[in-house]
């Protein structure tokens, strides 16, 4: 196995698409053999967005925009993001919670990466849910979704 991919080698996009969120993504950790950080390349249709405005307690995220425009909803602020930003998405609360909105007229695409801890903790501020996850990505031992309660 390689160490390394090229972006434009990749074929295998799965699609999502429930509402308001729609993308096609491909998965990029095990074609290279990463172990402890999770790669992939999102590509979002105009005025979709990938995932609901969350925060993780545990991992830690980064996003690369490659092509297109949107809006980065950030805590209680929203940023303009355009080709070539890097957005830092560290653990923690409300604080940092985050979402990638397609404003633009074209497709955006960015490299995600992120840690691939086994146990999270993702919190989701607009409807007030947490979800809670034990064991690795696409093998969960435990899965749990229910209201915030303070």
């Amino acid at each position: 196995m390689k160490p390394f991919i090229n972006l434009n080698d990749l074929e295998d996009f799965k699609e999502s698409n429930n509402g308001p969120f729609q993308s096609k993504y491909a998965t990029i950790s095990e074609k290279i053999g990463a172990k402890k950080l999770g790669y992939n390349l999102s590509i979002v249709p105009p005025g979709k967005k990938v995932c609901p405005f969350h925060n993780h307690w545990v991992n830690e995220e980064m996003f690369l925009i490659l092509e297109g425009s949107g809006i980065l909803r950030f805590g209680e602020e929203e940023y303009p993001i355009k080709e070539n930003d890097i957005i830092a998405c560290p653990p923690g609360g409300r604080d940092v919670a985050h979402q990638i909105v397609n404003t633009g007229t074209e497709d955006i695409k960015y490299l995600s990466l992120s840690t691939s801890e086994p146990y999270e903790i993702c919190e989701y501020p607009d409807s007030n849910k947490i979800l809670s996850v034990a064991g690795k990505e696409g093998r969960r031992e435990i899965s749990h979704i229910s209201k915030f309660e303070s």
